[in-house]
């Protein structure tokens, strides 16, 4: 069995410690993440990690945010997974701050790049490892998910992306669904 496993984010330095980025910070804390060989394809960069039999493709697409589905379809279609083996990794606002939830199929939440591979998979039935940036207060959505981690959120910053790493690493071991009840709801705060 192949699992595609999908980190959402923004290409850029101007990006890099975004809310929006979030899904990329946590794939890059699991301790494998640096002996992962990375090759550039499907708009994306890419590797596999073998464990117990079963193949992981990791990707980070490499277009924006908005168009990650570009990323993803072709993806999908070379290695031959069906949907319901793929998980996003992204940003969610109507979740707290430090908040994880796993989920399969739902709404699109406004997330521009769920909507963009909802779009080219034709499907919103996909898993997704869901991590809370919380909603802002004052300002639009757009500026808040394109904004850096403010004070508060910084002090727990890393033990939540750890969280996240958690959450990936139990999907390797004990698979989606066993994870599912672990992380309904998770939080760092």
């Amino acid at each position: 069995m192949t699992i595609l496993i999908v980190a959402l984010g923004n290409p850029g330095n101007e990006y890099k410690n975004t809310r929006h980025n979030i899904g990329w910070m946590a794939l890059e804390h699991l301790p494998f993440y640096r002996q992962l060989a990375w090759k550039e394809k499907f708009k994306s960069r890419y590797s596999q990690y073998n464990h117990k039999g079963e193949k992981y493709i990791f990707i980070e697409p490499q277009t924006f945010m908005n168009l990650s589905g570009e990323s993803v379809r072709p993806a999908m279609d070379f290695f031959k997974i069906p949907l319901e083996d793929i998980i996003i990794i992204h940003d969610e606002i109507d979740l707290p701050f430090g908040t994880i939830q796993l989920k399969k199929g739902g709404g699109l939440a406004g997330n521009n790049g769920l909507k963009s591979i909802a779009q080219h998979l034709g499907s919103q039935g996909f898993k997704r490892i869901r991590m809370g940036v919380g909603r802002p207060k004052f300002g639009d959505v757009a500026s808040h998910v394109l904004g850096n981690f403010n004070p508060d959120e910084q002090i727990s910053l890393d033990d939540y992306l750890k969280l996240g790493c958690e959450a990936i690493e139990s999907i390797i071991e004990v698979g989606f669904q066993k994870s599912q009840n672990k992380f309904s709801k998770r939080s760092v705060i």
